[in-house]
């Protein structure tokens, strides 16, 4: 009897065992289905699919620079409503620098991990002060420039770039000199370079609503008031495609009002 409740108790233990390996997740069943949830705009969902990617895996580089992305997007969609909205945004921020960075080292030698580490370090730099913004802008602007170089295609890569040299060039003649007294050199931008990568952006992703909300805002820097108009009505004509859409479509509103009372 005893040889028979051995026999049993091993054959128990070894299907039990069986199951749980069967039901077992990899790194890559997480990644799927993180981009399932992404796909669904469940980007809470996608971070935590992606998250147990990476502690499966810690040197999987899909895993990294998505799980960088889901952090920026979840930053981005904090309420300010939220108590202590501020300090829960930069904690998730700096999450997807971590992580932004893991990719990088993990392979130096593809756009993704790159483009991110310069959406983490520009959402960061824009919750400091003026002196941690202008430090921040040159690894930003590096980052920038190696994802292009690695891929000419990243219409991402194209927009951060856009929106940096709006960003350094709204700073202006004696601000830049008295900032550069203060805090040392301040890289130059240009609204014309602004409206070239920015344009570079839509041409290649043109139903992308916020590639068209930050070219209009460089035509109203420009003047080109009945341009921004143009794309910021774009921006409203455009379907929902991503989490944050509704809320670019909700300023493209607000814009593209103020332009037509510039609009002579």
């Amino acid at each position: 009897m005893s040889k028979m409740r051995a026999r049993i108790t091993f054959l128990f233990i070894l299907l039990f065992s069986l199951a749980l390996f069967g039901l077992a997740q990899t790194a890559e069943d997480h990644l799927k289905k993180g981009d399932e949830y992404y796909g669904q705009l469940k980007d809470k969902e996608a971070l935590e699919e992606y998250l147990a990617a990476v502690k499966l895996d810690p040197n999987n580089y899909e895993a990294l620079w998505k799980l960088s992305r889901s952090y920026v997007d979840v930053g981005d969609l904090v309420s300010p409503k939220e108590k202590d909205y501020e300090e829960q945004q930069k904690t998730l921020y700096k999450n997807a620098q971590t992580y932004a960075r893991k990719a990088v080292a993990a392979n130096p030698n593809d756009t993704w991990g790159h483009f991110y580490l310069s959406a983490a370090l520009g959402k960061y730099a824009l919750m400091l002060g003026k002196k941690d913004q202008i430090n921040m802008s040159k690894e930003i602007k590096t980052a920038i420039d190696k994802a292009i170089q690695l891929d000419p295609n990243n219409d991402l890569a194209y927009h951060a770039l856009g929106r940096w040299q709006r960003r350094m060039a709204e700073i202006g003649g004696a601000q830049r000199l008295f900032g550069s007294i203060i805090f040392g050199s301040i890289p130059k931008g240009s609204f014309g370079e602004s409206e070239i990568a920015l344009k570079k952006a839509v041409e290649l992703k043109p139903d992308y609503i916020n590639h068209r909300l930050e070219l209009g805002r460089t035509y109203v820097s420009l003047k080109k008031y009945d341009l921004a108009a143009q794309e910021f009505q774009k921006c409203l004509d455009l379907n929902l495609a991503s989490s944050k859409d509704q809320a670019y479509k909700d300023e493209a509103g607000q814009e593209l009002a103020a332009a037509k009372k510039k609009i002579k």
